[in-house]
């Protein structure tokens, strides 16, 4: 599905040339629940931006369900990124005065769709997602962990082949965390989603089924498929 061939990417800081990626390389199939993994500057946050079509890189290509993405002009990436891929940030990144039933129908507004199959996604994601009943409130009235899981509902209403998360336990207690997490793999085995997680969080780590470590930006571990 995913098919990462020799990246480059470097960054200026000052007069410093910092490299970020260094001719990476890697292949994510379909439906793996995936974790990328290091400390800060490993380019774990750069891989997943270049995947998720947010960066472009220097050197070498990125394949998408065999389109190449890493040659894709603006307008191309961001229809590519609506039609294909969803995020999960650490800091939920849900809009403050909408409701979580409006910011779960706003990704699929974009899409244009009709009012009543934009109504029956919305809700049946909510309901998926532990959140029926909690449909009318905002932000604000939700508790981190429900954020996340409307975040996650966001994310997982317009049926992407990919959802990219960045950090998304930075923020939650361990428990909450935990319970984030067990809803995320609920929903790869049942929607056949691939996940990609980028994190230094071991519980995270633990979670995957696949585990890569990165450090100065290159690939030192990768423990493959597991089950």
């Amino acid at each position: 599905m995913i098919e990462v061939r020799d990246i480059v990417k470097d960054y200026r800081s000052g007069e410093t040339l910092v490299h970020a990626l260094r001719s990476l390389s890697i292949d994510i199939g379909k439906g793996e629940f995936t974790s990328i993994a290091g400390p800060s500057g490993s380019g774990k946050t750069t891989l997943l931006n270049l995947i998720g079509c947010i960066d472009s890189a220097d050197g070498g290509e990125i394949l998408i369900n065999k389109e190449k993405v890493s040659r894709m002009n603006k307008k191309e990436l961001a229809a590519f990124r609506r039609d294909n891929l969803g995020f999960i940030f650490q800091t939920f990144n849900l809009i403050p005065v909408l409701t979580a039933y409006e910011n779960v129908a706003f990704a699929l507004n974009l899409l244009k769709l009709d009012n009543g199959e934009v109504r029956e996604r919305s809700m049946q994601i909510l309901r998926e997602v532990g959140l029926e009943g909690m449909e009318d409130r905002r932000p604000s009235q939700l508790s981190g962990g429900q954020q996340q899981r409307v975040a996650v509902a966001r994310a997982l209403v317009k049926n992407p082949a990919i959802i990219l998360a960045d950090e998304p336990t930075a923020n939650l207690d361990s428990e909450t965390g935990r319970s984030v997490l067990e809803l995320m793999e609920e929903m790869n085995r049942k929607h056949g989603t691939t996940f990609i997680f980028s994190t230094h969080d071991k519980m995270v780590m633990d979670f995957a089924r696949r585990l890569v470590r990165l450090q100065d930006g290159r690939i030192i571990e990768d423990s493959g498929g597991r089950s």
